[in-house]
This record gives C-alpha cells, sequence and structure tokens, in this order.
C-alpha cells in the first residue's frame, strides 16, 4: 500500500518543468492564495473539470472551513494546495504557498514545500498510514527521531505514547488513529495543514476531541488550516471563516458568524435548512435540497445551482455569477441580491405541510425481533501461546415490536454493528435466543462495496425475483426503483455510473423488492452529505410506514436516531446502558454516557462538550460499572467487581430504563 504522507514528502516522480516562483506572490498575512483556479483532469477522452475559477485566500493563522456537497471540488482544492493534483491534471490560475506557486513549480520545490510549510490530515487514516510499520516509525519519518515522535504524540492527547510508539495502525481505535494523522501533520510546525474531512467517520465524542485539538495546535502552532467538511455544524466549531464551494465555484465566503446567520446564497441556506438538529421536526418530512450536484463533465454556462434553485430566474441560464460583496468581507455569487434571497427562501424551503401517522402495533402481535441475553465474544490475536477474548456483547436484551423504529447509538466497539449483524443472521451468538417475525433485510453503510460492482442494477434487485418471470420481474424492478425515487433508466446502470445517493437508493430498493417484516440499517447516512442525509431519512420514514416495517438503526448520529425512531438504545461496551422514548433520551437523558454523547453533538452556536478518555478496553472491561472510569457521576460503588447493573424503569410508565446507580433525574 502506497503511503500518501510518504508521498507528500518525497517519493512522488520529479516534474520535468522548471518554474521560478517569485515569493511576492503570498501577500502580507496570508499563507496561501488561490486565483481563478481552473482544474480539469482528462477521463477516458472526457474532461472532467472539478474547479471552474476558484479564488480565495487563508490568512495566517486562521481556520478556514471549506463546505459543500460531493463533488463540488473541495477535495481536489486540497490536493492542488498540496502539490498533489497529479501528472493528468491541466490547471489554470495560481495557488500560492508561502511564495511558491504549488502548480507551476518544479516538483524538488514543491516537495521541499510540503516537507516544511504543509501537513495533511485525511479523511480515513487507515488508507493514509502504512499499516506494515510501526505508529512510532511513520511519526518518526515526519518528527525526525522516536524522541520527538513520542512528544507529539503526548502533545495530541494520546494516554500512553510510548507504548502507541509499538503499535500498528490496525490495533488503535479511530479515534487514536486520527491523532497519530494530527501528529504526523504538525510534525515540522507547518504554515498551513489541510484537514480533509478528519471527524466524518468518528463517533460525536471523538470528534469533539478532534475538533477541540486542531483548534489548540493552530494556537499553539500558530499554523492555519483548510478545514474540509460537508458538515456545516463541525465547520461552526472551527472556522473562523467559511467558504462554500458548489460545482467547481466559490458560491459563498465570508465569517463564520455571518455566513450561518446570515447567509446570502441560496445554496448556504438550502444546505443550512437540510441539516439535522436536535430541534428538528421530527413529525415532518425533513427539507431536503432536491436534485444532485451536476456532473464535472457537463458543466453548465450559466449558474450551476439554477436546476435545484428554487429562485433561478432567466439570467441565471446565461452567464457564470461573479462573487460580489454583500457585507464586510462576505461574498455571494448569485445575480440576486441578499434581501431578495433570504425572503425568497423563507417560502421557497418551507416545512412540508404533511404530518406522519405511524400505525401502532395492534394487541396481540409478536414482535418483530426478540433479543434476550445475547453474548457474543471474539477470539483475537494475543500472546504466541493463547489468544485473547474479546467481549463484544456481554447480554443484551432488545425487543421490536410491529411496525416499530428502534435506533441504536453509541461509541465505535460498543456493540451496535455485532448485534445488528446477529439480528441480521449474519453472525451467531455464543449464547441467548433471537426470534425473528420472518427474514430482515439488511443495508449496509458503504452502499458502493455492497453493491456487485459488475452488475447492474436490474440484475442486483432482480436476484431476489428468481423464478419470477422475466417481463414480471424487470415490471417489479421498475415500480421499486419508482418507489425509492429513481427513474427506470437507473435500471441498466452499474453501481460505479452512480452518486452516493443514488447507490444507497439502489440498497434500499434491493431490501423492500420483497418487503421484509424488520429492515436493519447500518450507518445508511453517515457517509451522505446533509441533503443526502436527509432524502435518504425521509425515504426510510416513509418506506416503514407504507410497507408497515419495523427498522433497527445504528447509528452514531443522535439526530439520525431522532427523526427515524420511535425509541432509542444506548450501548456502550457491550451493553445497553439506557432505552427508551427517543425524545424523552434527547430531551432527558438519565444515564452519563448518554449525557455525554448529546452534549459532544456538534451544533451551530454550541460548544460541544468532548467527553475524556477513550472507550475501556473489550479484552478487559473494567470491575463493576464499564463507564466508571470516564463518568462524573461515578460513586464509591461503581467500580465494586460484584455490582449488578440490571435496566430499572426511570420516571412513570414507558418513559424508559437505564443502568446506572446514579442517574440523572432518579
Amino acid at each position: 500500500m502506497l503511503n500518501l504522507l510518504s508521498v507528500m514528502r518525497g517519493t512522488a516522480a520529479e516534474a520535468p518543468n522548471e518554474v521560478v516562483t517569485p515569493s511576492a506572490l503570498t501577500s502580507e498575512g496570508t499563507t496561501a492564495i488561490v486565483s481563478d483556479l481552473h482544474v480539469t483532469f482528462s477521463r477516458k477522452g472526457r474532461s472532467i473539470h472539478a474547479l471552474r475559477g476558484v479564488s480565495l485566500e487563508i490568512r495566517k493563522g486562521e481556520i478556514l472551513g471549506l463546505v459543500g456537497e460531493s463533488g463540488s471540488g473541495k477535495s481536489v482544492l486540497g490536493l492542488t494546495l498540496l502539490g498533489l493534483h497529479g501528472a493528468g491534471a491541466h490547471i489554470d490560475g495560481m495557488v500560492c504557498v508561502n511564495g511558491t506557486d504549488m502548480v507551476g513549480a518544479p516538483e524538488p520545490v514543491r516537495r521541499a514545500v510540503r516537507r516544511e510549510h504543509l501537513g495533511a490530515v485525511f479523511q480515513d487514516p487507515m488508507t493514509s498510514l502504512n499499516p506494515t510499520m510501526r505508529v512510532g516509525r511513520q511519526v518518526a519519518e515526519a518528527a525526525g527521531d522516536d524522541a520527538e515522535a513520542q512528544r507529539l504524540l503526548g502533545a495530541v492527547g494520546i494516554p500512553d505514547p510510548k507504548r502507541t510508539m509499538h503499535a500498528y495502525p490496525h490495533e488503535l481505535s479511530g479515534g487514536l488513529r486520527q491523532r497519530v494523522m494530527i501528529a504526523m501533520a504538525v510534525a515540522g510546525s507547518p504554515s498551513l495543514v489541510i484537514a480533509d474531512e478528519p471527524t466524518t467517520a468518528l463517533d460525536v465524542t471523538v470528534q469533539a476531541q478532534v475538533l477541540r485539538l486542531l483548534r489548540s495546535l493552530r494556537d499553539e502552532v500558530g499554523c492555519s488550516i483548510l478545514m474540509i467538511t460537508h458538515d456545516l455544524g463541525v465547520a461552526s466549531q472551527v472556522a473562523d471563516r467559511v467558504a462554500v464551494l458548489y460545482a467547481g465555484r466559490v458560491a459563498e465566503i465570508g465569517t463564520t458568524s455571518t455566513v450561518l446567520t446570515d447567509a446570502a446564497h441560496p445554496y448556504t441556506l438550502a444546505l443550512m435548512r437540510s441539516r439535522l438538529s436536535p430541534e428538528s421536526d421530527r413529525t415532518r418530512p425533513l427539507v431536503a435540497l432536491g436534485g444532485e450536484v451536476p456532473s464535472p463533465a457537463d458543466p453548465r454556462a450559466g449558474c450551476a445551482f439554477a436546476p435545484r434553485c428554487e429562485l433561478a430566474r432567466d439570467e441565471c441560464e446565461t452567464g457564470l455569477p461573479a462573487p460580489v460583496e454583500v457585507g464586510p468581507g462576505h461574498r455571494s455569487a448569485c445575480v440576486l441580491s441578499k434581501g431578495e434571497v433570504v425572503s425568497g427562501m423563507v417560502d421557497a424551503l418551507r416545512l412540508p405541510a404533511e404530518r406522519y401517522v405511524t400505525p401502532d402495533a395492534e394487541a396481540g402481535e409478536d414482535p418483530a425481533l426478540a433479543l434476550e441475553s445475547i453474548v457474543k465474544t471474539f477470539a483475537v490475536r494475543g500472546t504466541v501461546s493463547r489468544a485473547t477474548r474479546l467481549q463484544a456483547l456481554r447480554g443484551v436484551d432488545l425487543t421490536i415490536g410491529r411496525r416499530e423504529s428502534v435506533a441504536l447509538v453509541g461509541e465505535s466497539g460498543s456493540g451496535k454493528s455485532t448485534l445488528l449483524r446477529i439480528a441480521a443472521g449474519l453472525e451467531r451468538h455464543d449464547s441467548g435466543t433471537v426470534t425473528r417475525a420472518g427474514a430482515p433485510q439488511m443495508v449496509f453503510q458503504d452502499a458502493g462495496a455492497s453493491l456487485t460492482p459488475w452488475l447492474s442494477v436490474e440484475q442486483l434487485i432482480g436476484e431476489r425475483l428468481r423464478g419470477m418471470p422475466r417481463a414480471e420481474r424487470v415490471a417489479r424492478v421498475h415500480e421499486v426503483l419508482a418507489h425509492v425515487g429513481l427513474p427506470a433508466e437507473v435500471a441498466k446502470a452499474r453501481a460505479g455510473q452512480l452518486s452516493g445517493g443514488q447507490r444507497q437508493r439502489v440498497c434500499l430498493a434491493r431490501a423492500i423488492v420483497v418487503p421484509p417484516p424488520l429492515l436493519l440499517c447500518d450507518e445508511p447516512t453517515s457517509a451522505l452529505d446533509v441533503s443526502l442525509a436527509a432524502s435518504v431519512i425521509n425515504l426510510i420514514g416513509s418506506l416503514r410506514r407504507e410497507l408497515d416495517m419495523s427498522v433497527l438503526l445504528v447509528t452514531h448520529d443522535l439526530s439520525v436516531a431522532r427523526i427515524v425512531a420511535d425509541r432509542i438504545a444506548v450501548m456502550y461496551l457491550g451493553r445497553i446502558v439506557e432505552v427508551g422514548d427517543a425524545e424523552r433520551i434527547m430531551a432527558d437523558p438519565a444515564h452519563p454516557y448518554t449525557r455525554s454523547l448529546i452534549a459532544a453533538m456538534p451544533e451551530m452556536g454550541r460548544e460541544p462538550a468532548a467527553l475524556k478518555g477513550e472507550p475501556a478496553n473489550p479484552t478487559d472491561p473494567p470491575a463493576g460499572c464499564a463507564f466508571h472510569p470516564r463518568c462524573a457521576r461515578r460513586i464509591s460503588v461503581c467500580d465494586d467487581p460484584q455490582l449488578e447493573l440490571p435496566l430499572t424503569r426511570v420516571g412513570v410508565g414507558s418513559a424508559g430504563w437505564v443502568a446506572c446507580m446514579n442517574p440523572e433525574g432518579r
């Protein structure tokens, strides 16, 4: 596997051209300048216009948030700043970092700038870290020696840096791996760090820690940070300014407070309305931004957002609108005035009038799923002489009624996905009983990986209709595609030809082509943009009601859990620590862990509270309550090895249940 950081630091092929770049390109107080940047790739004879005239600056010591949907060109801009645009890219315009043109300068010069002035933190640290090298050696390559590597690991909040030096990447949690990446990124006290979706795959608790770490490192090291994210809530926590990118162009740019509270572009307003929050109305469909980012292979002559814009006019179809000043330091690329946009979008994005009506289960009905005392352990590599037992599930009870929706939430390693796979029959449990009312169907987190790439959509969905005459099978495939909001022509496409949102809809279509009694969803929105996530959540809700299905949803996003689920079950280290009505848990959580998850959610206008410490080791769980080492409400009995923590009722009626000796509100 090629280590991307090794490419940054000196293994890429040298460019043949030699260009001398004057240091005057970088103005006083600015770390990087991007001016009229066009980046075009050639793919199978077609031109892919990834960036189409981007201009912005990154000031010294600031964090600039770069937001927008997938396909907007965010990562291309980040890689171009790093000088890693690739030999096949055609680039016009200027990208200047610390006085060096990262487009025209020869590769040895760009490599020197990467080594001395640039750092990078990528979305998936497992694909950026070398799996065959110990962490210490990889950090030492960037830091210079082992002593400095160990110091850096401690500086980024790794609890035992000496031990971590000897670990391999796969032996660390996702949060620790991301901290290792940050340590490598800041090793040389860089002038600019490119952070490309560094929190997307992380739990809210780890995400809050990473965001706080990036902010503190900016203050201590004095570097600038380009924070690439599709989550406006994340940008609001760390960014001084925000640039909104759409179809390769800057739609809006300004201070974070201005853009997020006084937006001037229809796209920015639509993104904010699509974003879930704890206050979203769960009784109505979410406001989802319709359509998709246009293909970069076929750029429009006019405003790229016009086909999706509720305020589009004839003049939007002609020229590209240039960013204009709409306030101090605030620019928007729209032909409409700020007042016209704000007043028009109030009506355009009004909440739908319809309200959900979810049928109740009839008395005496058997549940869709009953899990009783489920125990599951895995053998993991230990010493040469014996294997270590990992306790994934430690006696889980959960019942899902007919037409009920339940969400499983908790940090990575809590056992959510293992429980889901046991419910689906994809994993055997060691003890306990599983009772299902029919065969469930599962929708996985990575839609692309769960769709066979060489089969057409028609073949993928039709696999479950074997024995049906071909004409009827094709008609049923088209019918179910329409049910999930896809046109019939998608049936002829393969997964690689579809967008992320389309692939997730195909997965849902395949799951419901024969309506199941229970739909199992494993993080179906975690990798999606806010607009796509909202549409998928709406779709899951409508399918559940129309087909009388039950739903079991695994998610680390409590806002998603609240919208989708009637009840929420909170898991920690293989056990359910709280379960109850979704609204009650969000408004008045009883378990300290649940309260910590809610406090760590990234919300605009509120500082998330990072939960200290890492989840306990499932191969050696703490005595007593597994959460007590991280709990602010622990009492002396919490670490008693003889302690039993059954779920006990909270409040009155069916308000919920909690496993805690000192819960909130008791």
